[in-house]
């Protein structure tokens, strides 16, 4: 039997073998019960059928031994939580040895799913596999999750969504209750509400010498890509020749709709759909980093060529709070303070996507100086340093100061307008919508949804409080 038909096979030979439908989730009691609390009736809530040991109201032997028993007979996945105080627990420890006989036993390598909740040190069976990525935001975290779970193909009905009632059962322990209600999820993505119409393919009108006219395209002030023996832009053949005038002349060639280029290649000149796709992400990353610059944004190149731009002096003094939000509904968020001796400098590195729809994702970034004055001097310019510092100094930084702290960013880049606006030509851009997209989920919790201005910076890092500074 191959792997994929062993991983979807649900019922054994073995007469007494139940259904094998169960999403796990492996997890340390109590410290990550909140976690698995918010994360399982959002998985039951999407079909699946998820076991976690809060659920269990008895302790004991017997207990455990229903735990185990679920894990190696009903589980299709488990979902291990990840943070060193997690995998340090003895139940967790026997728990990813069983999973690891059913990694070889239903022959599925991906039956192990780590759900990074923190950076935690790598454990011998686990430390080479894909985590899905909470840290950033639970609500991030479970849309990946829950696109994890679909292309490995784990089953589920949404069609008969049954959320367990001992969670009530729970709630009345004292722990944060949960609401069939829906909830307003802010993503990280900005939607692309409008780009050019058509991309063009031209051609030089007489002889070029190839290596200048690169270098030309590479130094214009907007995308360009060489391609063959010409080039594609979003520009017109006017746009193009100026600025190319120092290498000769071009014509149009070839157009083609800028959706269909995307999605199907240009077939005229040669592109397949991939290529085609990793050109346009070139080009709107570069109509980004652009624009970033020319606000005067502080760049700083992170691993895998990744460019950030920060929030500078240009944009913000130290300590300066950015409104943010809605009309009548108005926050503010630091985007600059000293912590530790140290300045601290938000910003993000965008990167544009055209699945399931055309949009920018923002990864949030936080640049370090050191503080000379009462100013950041240059960013530190060593890697080991940086990471030293955001693990010391934004390890208090909750969800909702993440969240505004990008929201405060893209109101600074927008300027209060609706959106922003990347330039690809003179004449053409790609617009995004100045406010991230809202996503639902079919639950929620009682948690509180608001703030109030003066607690967004109450953790001691943010405020430049002296705190002892973590060991390496």
């Amino acid at each position: 039997m191959k792997p994929d038909a062993k991983k979807d096979a649900i019922v054994s030979a073995a007469p007494h073998q139940v259904v094998r439908d169960v999403v796990f989730i492996s997890k340390a009691t109590p410290g990550d019960n909140d976690f698995a609390l918010w994360l399982a009736p959002r998985l039951e809530a999407a079909g699946y059928t998820v076991f976690a040991d809060i659920l269990s109201l008895e302790g004991g032997t017997r207990w455990r031994k229903d735990v185990t028993r679920t894990l190696q007979d009903r589980a299709i996945k488990m979902l291990l939580c990840c943070r060193d105080s997690t995998l340090a627990s003895d139940g967790v420890q026997e728990e990813i040895g069983i999973a690891s006989d059913l990694v070889k036993q239903l022959g599925d390598p991906k039956f192990i799913i780590p759900l990074r909740l923190e950076p935690y040190k790598k454990l011998f069976g686990i430390g080479e596999l894909q985590y899905v990525d909470f840290t950033r935001g639970w609500a991030e975290g479970l849309s990946k999750l829950l696109d994890t779970l679909r292309r490995q193909k784990v089953p589920h009905d949404p069609s008969n969504v049954r959320i367990k009632p001992d969670w009530e059962n729970f709630r009345r322990r004292g722990a944060i209750p949960i609401k069939n209600e829906p909830e307003r999820l802010t993503s990280n993505w900005l939607r692309i509400a409008e780009i050019p119409d058509v991309l063009r393919y031209f051609e030089p009108t007489g002889a070029i010498e190839r290596e200048a006219s690169t270098r030309a395209c590479r130094a214009a002030a907007f995308p360009i890509e060489p391609h063959q023996q010409g080039l594609l832009s979003f520009a017109t053949a006017d746009e193009i020749n100026e600025a190319l005038s120092q290498v000769g002349r071009f014509a149009v060639k070839h157009e083609i709709d800028t959706p269909a280029f995307v999605a199907s290649g240009f077939p005229a000149c040669g592109i397949a759909r991939q290529t085609a796709s990793n050109i346009a992400y070139s080009m709107f990353r570069q109509a980004w980093n652009r624009f970033c610059r020319d606000r005067g944004l502080i760049e700083y190149q992170y691993a895998m060529n990744a460019a950030g731009f920060h929030t500078g002096r240009d944009q913000a003094a130290i300590g300066q709070k950015f409104p943010w939000g809605r009309q009548g509904d108005r926050r503010a968020s630091m985007l600059r303070n000293v912590a530790k001796g140290h300045v601290w400098q938000f910003g993000v590195t965008a990167i544009p996507a055209f699945w399931p729809f055309f949009h920018f994702r923002l990864k949030s970034r936080v640049l370090f100086a050191p503080l000379n004055g009462n100013e950041a001097d240059a960013p530190y310019n060593d890697a080991k340093k940086m990471h030293r510092l955001r693990r010391t100094v934004c390890k208090g930084w909750r969800n909702k100061q993440w969240h505004g702290r990008i929201m405060a960013f893209i109101e600074m880049l927008s300027q209060e307008s609706a959106f922003i606006a990347l330039p690809l030509s003179p004449s053409a851009v790609v617009r995004l919508d100045a406010a991230p997209m809202l996503f639902a989920s079919p639950v929620s919790t009682e948690l509180p949804n608001t703030m109030l201005d003066e607690e967004d910076e109450q953790d001691p890092t943010t405020l430049g409080r002296p705190e002892p500074e973590e060991e390496d």
